[in-house]
């Protein structure tokens, strides 16, 4: 009797692997079609090829930066790091032309260093961070005509226009009401939707990943709600109606998570509600009537209560403003200087500074010849060394598949195409093509090394794809060699943040409901961020954890930890469920509290995280 042998990839190498899945994003191609493409266009025209190339290269690290989510939101997520990018292109000029290369080579290690510990506080810290290093080293060794503050003005333009596309354009089919909206109203309505399908999961396999997709709606419209408002006190009633939309879903979150945690299975009239919510979201149009659950337990009659809130904030259009992310400038100073921050810092600035230095002494040998974009080296090092755009082994093999790939590819146009109106159709359709190119970063280098060559071409310089392929493949090799230095203290500085954050997180959720405090509106937010910081803990787990196997037994015991946390945040969300409804906890929520608190404290001495330890006297004192 013959058996099949089933042969399972190494996690580093089934994560290269990987790709994301998802309809094309339409209004994301339209606008990368209109981006750099017309710029360029516009440039030439003018006789003012070189700012052309800066604003397309903008627009391109814009494009990259576009992702779904609100308009407003994108505001933040695009402009922050184009601002910085424009910075850090001004300083990177006048570092250039004013010193010579050692003294340059330092500037832009201690950029590094600066930068690298920014880029940990948050995504938008990180896109941020890596723009202002590429922006850096293309202004110290690009060579442009224009002064530092024309390139970067030229940068920010690139970068504002396709901002305005995504203010002004609408979603294709998105004209419910106010199209301007349609991003947060969607976010919402996923929101409610993932409430209905955690309580179809109650009491099955499913409820723990659907209690992960709750959490993911839920920080993915806290992002979209927490754009740049048009005026300061008085929005339109619109956005109003968006935020007591999301406002009340967070009870019904709670409510939700609670029946999943209890284990048993409730009707199907529980979930449709919710669905009903949800439609009525999209659709910008009224509830009509809810079914009730039945009120048997203190979770259903939660939900219950839960629903009504809804319908009544959907009738008035008024909730609270729970959607901010409440971070402390303390709270942004230990991430970008803690443990994370500064292990990020020193690898950044290792590969950024010693990228620089080799490419600058290559650049003047004979072997290296008149190439001028000496700069590609440490530009290609900063985006390899960015943990989150995955493991770094994941990272390496795709960055040189994809730019082999890319050159090749362009190599083939570059002798076919005419020059520059074929170029230019080339950058064109590379723009629209950087949307669903990021699914994969294979893919998406790919793209972006077409686009890249087609610019230098256009600006004038000879065709460059086979020095690409070299530069890459060297700063791959310099930031595997990095990547596996030791550092000054423990391993998985990133991985021990986030799980002390996590920690903390949920230590300030479970004091507030044992505090049995009337402040409801507190604790959703203190639960929102429980859960937010554990997702984002897994995510640096899940990460550590397909690094090649040296790296790779640094987050050891992290899974476990995070599997503690994650119990222990939905315990308290039952025990607060049931204590608004009776005003005490059973003898089962303080055991199962007690014991999680004593399970997190010998795990974290396990793995050395002696900070996540949580005193347990004060949950045996709330007893029944």
């Amino acid at each position: 009797m013959s058996r099949r042998v089933h042969l399972a990839l190494p996690p580093w190498l089934a994560h290269a692997l990987r790709a994301q899945r998802g309809p094309v994003p339409w209004s994301a191609v339209t606008r990368g079609v209109l981006a750099a493409g017309p710029l360029l266009v516009a440039a030439i025209l003018a006789g003012r090829t070189s700012l052309g190339v800066v604003a397309a290269v903008a627009a391109m690290l814009a494009g990259i930066n576009d992702r779904p989510g609100s308009r407003r939101s994108s505001v933040k997520r695009v402009g922050g790091p184009a601002l910085a990018g424009a910075v850090g292109l001004l300083v990177g000029t006048y570092a250039g032309q004013n010193t010579g290369p050692v003294v340059l080579t330092m500037i832009l290690t201690a950029l590094g260093l600066i930068a690298g510990g920014v880029s940990a506080i948050g995504l938008v810290a990180s896109g941020a961070g890596t723009q202002f290093l590429v922006a850096a080293a293309v202004g110290a060794g690009m060579p442009l005509p224009e002064p530092g503050w024309e390139r970067a003005l030229a940068f920010l333009a690139g970068a504002g226009w396709l901002i305005l596309l995504r203010l002004a354009l609408p979603t294709p089919g998105a004209f419910a009401g106010d199209f301007r909206f349609d991003g947060e109203r969607d976010a919402v309505a996923a929101v409610y939707d993932a409430v209905a399908e955690l309580l179809d999961a109650a009491g099955t396999e499913h409820a723990t990943a659907r209690r992960a997709a709750l959490t993911a709606a839920l920080d993915h419209a806290q992002d979209a709600l927490g754009g740049p408002r048009l005026r300061r006190y008085a929005s339109s009633a619109a956005e109003r109606r968006l935020h007591a939309q999301y406002a009340a879903a967070l009870p019904l979150a709670e409510a939700a998570t609670a029946l999943a945690w209890a284990g048993e299975a409730v009707t199907e009239r529980a979930s449709e509600g919710p669905r009903r919510l949800a439609d009525s979201v999209r659709g910008n149009t009224h509830t009509g009537p809810l079914p009730a659950p039945h009120r048997s337990a203190p979770a259903l009659r939660a939900l219950d209560d839960a629903l009504l809130h809804a319908a009544e904030a959907f009738d008035q259009g008024k909730g609270g403003d729970l959607h901010t992310r409440r971070r402390t400038a303390r709270d942004l100073l230990r991430a970008a200087f803690g443990v994370g921050g500064r292990e990020y810092g020193l690898r950044v600035a290792l590969c950024f500074g010693a990228s620089a230095a080799i490419a600058q002494a290559l650049h003047h040998t004979r072997w290296y010849g008149q190439h001028e974009h000496w700069y590609w080296l440490p530009v290609t090092a900063v985006f390899l060394v960015k943990p989150d755009l995955g493991p770094l082994a994941s990272r390496v093999l795709n960055r040189a598949a994809g730019t082999v790939l890319g050159a090749v590819l362009f190599a083939g146009f570059a002798a076919v195409l005419p020059h520059p109106e074929g170029l230019v159709a080339l950058v064109a359709v590379c723009g629209a093509l950087i949307p669903v190119s990021t699914r994969h970063f294979a893919a998406q280098t790919t793209v972006v090394t077409v686009l890249v060559l087609a610019l230098v071409m256009v600006g004038g310089e000879p065709q460059a794809s086979a020095s690409r392929i070299g530069e890459t493949l060297l700063a791959c090799a310099i930031v595997l060699i990095v990547g596996h230095l030791p550092m000054p203290g423990q391993r998985g500085g990133g991985v021990r943040a986030r799980l002390v954050a996590a920690g903390g997180a949920a230590h300030a959720y479970l004091t507030h409901v044992l505090g049995e405090s009337d402040d409801r509106a507190a604790r959703w937010t203190l639960r929102r961020e429980a859960y937010r910081t554990l997702s984002e803990a897994r995510t640096a787990i899940a990460h550590g954890s397909a690094e090649l196997p040296a790296l790779a037994r640094h987050v050891e015991g992290a899974d476990e930890i995070a599997d503690i946390l994650e119990r222990l945040v939905d315990t308290t969300t039952a025990c607060a469920v049931h204590l608004d409804d009776t005003g005490r906890l059973t003898p089962r929520h303080t055991e199962l509290l007690a014991g999680l608190l004593c399970e997190l404290s010998r795990s974290s001495d396990r793995v050395g995280l002696p900070d996540l330890r949580m005193p347990v006297r004060s949950v045996r004192s709330v007893a029944m």
